[in-house]
């Protein structure tokens, strides 16, 4: 299946791009997901499927799009 993983900011210098498509298996999970674009484990970010928050442990589905953000804090 494919899924699209769109990067927001410094997770772009992170990671080296903006927005990709991967191929993955059935079943597979956002945080499997999250380990094939390399981001780092301990980095705190928000992730959506398709708009809605998900855990780590949430299976995708063929043509999800995945967008990951930097937790921000300051007023």
């Amino acid at each position: 299946m494919t899924v699209t993983v769109k990067l927001i900011g410094p997770l772009v210098q992170a990671c080296g791009f903006s927005e990709q498509t991967f191929d993955v298996p059935e079943g597979t999970t956002s945080g499997e997901l999250l380990g094939r674009v390399n981001l780092d484990p301990n980095r705190p970010r928000i992730v959506t499927r398709n708009g809605l928050a998900v855990g780590k442990g949430d299976a995708l589905a063929d043509g999800d799009r995945v967008v990951v953000a930097p937790i921000y804090s300051g007023g």
